[in-house]
This record gives C-alpha cells, sequence and structure tokens, in this order.
C-alpha cells in the first residue's frame, strides 16, 4: 500500500505487518532478510498475531492449556489465510480491516469456536493494531495472545527499553524465575523475559525513538536471541540478533483473557513517534 503520507506492506496470510513507514522513512519493523514467504510458513519479522495461544503448550495456564490440540509455538492465527473485510481511505488516514473465522476447521489444533477481527490504522504519526476476539462458542473461553512486534536497531548493544523500571518480570532463561526490574532494559545476550506491565515505552536506538502504547495488556514480552540462540533460528541470519529486538504487546503467563459466550475482547498497540 502507497499513500502519499505513508506506506505499508500487509498479507493475508497471518494477517501479516511486514512494513511500515512515514514518507521518506526506513520501515519502522524489522524484517529477516532471509525470511521465507511461503503458504503455510510464518515470516520471521514484522507482527505476527500470536493467538488463541502464546508461547509454548505447556507454558500456558491450565484454562488455555485444556483447548489446545496441537504441539506448535504461538497458535495458528500467524499462518491462516485472514478475509479482507474492509478498506478505508482519506486523505490523511487509512484503515484496513482482516477477519478470521476460528471453527470447527481447526478441531485438530484447538477447541473452541471465535471470531478475530484485526483492524489496522495507518496515519503519518504512526500505525495502530486493534485484536478484537469474540467467542462464539458455548461457555466461557480462556486464551493467551500477542502482537509480536519486532523493531529494527543498528546496535542491540546501545538499545534501551524505557518504561519497565520497577516491573516484576519472569526470566524464561533462568527457570521462569520473577525478578524485578532495575533501571531500563539493556541486552547484553539472549534476552526472553515476560514482563508484568502494559505500561506506555520508549524504545532508544541509535538510529532514535519510538513509543509504544498498548490497550488491554498486562503483559509486555522483551525477547533477543543472542548469538547462541540465533544460530538455531529458521530465517535469521547468524548476526541478526545485532540489528533487532522484540517487543511484544501481549495477554501471556498469568495474564491471559476469558470471554464469556457472544462476548469481546480487544488488544491494541500503538507505534508512533517520540
Amino acid at each position: 500500500m502507497h499513500h502519499p503520507l505513508f506506506s505499508a506492506r500487509l498479507f493475508l496470510q497471518g494477517a501479516h505487518l511486514t512494513h511500515f513507514a512515514p514518507a521518506g522513512d526506513s520501515s519502522w519493523l524489522w524484517v529477516s532478510d532471509t525470511a521465507r514467504y511461503e503458504t503455510g510458513r510464518a515470516i520471521r519479522g514484522g507482527i505476527p498475531v500470536c493467538w488463541p495461544w502464546f508461547g509454548a503448550r505447556d507454558r500456558n495456564p491450565a484454562q488455555v492449556r485444556k483447548r489446545i490440540r496441537a504441539d506448535n509455538a504461538h497458535g495458528f492465527a500467524r499462518t491462516e489465510v485472514w478475509k479482507l473485510e474492509d478498506v478505508r481511505e482519506t486523505a490523511h488516514e487509512v484503515e484496513i480491516s482482516l477477519s478470521l473465522d476460528a471453527n470447527r476447521d481447526f478441531s485438530d489444533r484447538w477447541r473452541g469456536h471465535a471470531w478475530v477481527l484485526l483492524t489496522f490504522h495507518f496515519s503519518v504519526a504512526g500505525c495502530q493494531l486493534a485484536l478484537t476476539t469474540t467467542n462464539a462458542d458455548r461457555g466461557p473461553m480462556a486464551y493467551t495472545q500477542a502482537l509480536h512486534t519486532y523493531l529494527p536497531t543498528s546496535d542491540i548493544t546501545k538499545t534501551r527499553v524505557l518504561g519497565l523500571e520497577g516491573a516484576q518480570y519472569i526470566d524464561t532463561l533462568e527457570n521462569w524465575t520473577t525478578y524485578t526490574q532495575q533501571g531500563p532494559v539493556v541486552f547484553d545476550g539472549e534476552t526472553d523475559r515476560i514482563y508484568e506491565s502494559g505500561e506506555p515505552l520508549t524504545i532508544t536506538t541509535p538510529q532514535g525513538r519510538r513509543h509504544l502504547t498498548s490497550s488491554d495488556s498486562d503483559s509486555t514480552v522483551v525477547w533477543n536471541p543472542g548469538p547462541d540462540k540465533a544460530r538455531q533460528l529458521s530465517d535469521f541470519r547468524d548476526d541478526a540478533w545485532r540489528t533487532m529486538l522484540c517487543v511484544e504487546t501481549a495477554n501471556a503467563a498469568n495474564d491471559y483473557q476469558v470471554v464469556n459466550e457472544g462476548q469481546s475482547k480487544t488488544l491494541a498497540l500503538m507505534l508512533r513517534r517520540a
């Protein structure tokens, strides 16, 4: 999509945003230069949609875990083809809505029925994503999710995440032990943490600053694979960890969501200029 004020690239598979940039800017999102755009394969970079579970099956709460019937991490929404619902354009903004009907066709992977709508709002000021889950099943439905935002940096060692000072976090690399964040988040190796916070964040890199705010999220995941894990990842160069980080707007770990029959909940993020 090319608008006079900004550009974006959005795939129906996974409702996956891989590019957003105001006119004259480089992309605000990081995508691996070895990413493979293949049917049924998640794209490495951009903003994958993790739904209706986040992370490994066994690390989800019991209420979520009992619905999962597959071993793959991060659910199935990020590899399914979504339906285009609506496009609205003005001289200053574009809004695009995509939907996924998670019905009995997915019964081999998940027990439930929900309708998911992801709305993208683009303007020169930034981009906003709103992921709405409507329970079309009988009885309450529990799920976890994340908008898994990959961000670029020219040097991960000179990159900081501000806004999580004093927050509790689960360090998945330290046997899921809980710690308290001291000062800004810095990167000196593999990082994989689930913060118990949905506070506004500022990401500072040598290129500049971005603000990331969320709605209906009480968990934030911060991830960088570091050099050793990078060598194990698919569609990811060995040294790519130096030029990216993930700051994920999430409902993860104990911050899982429950929607009653016929009800909806919306997880949203806004990425904008500092």
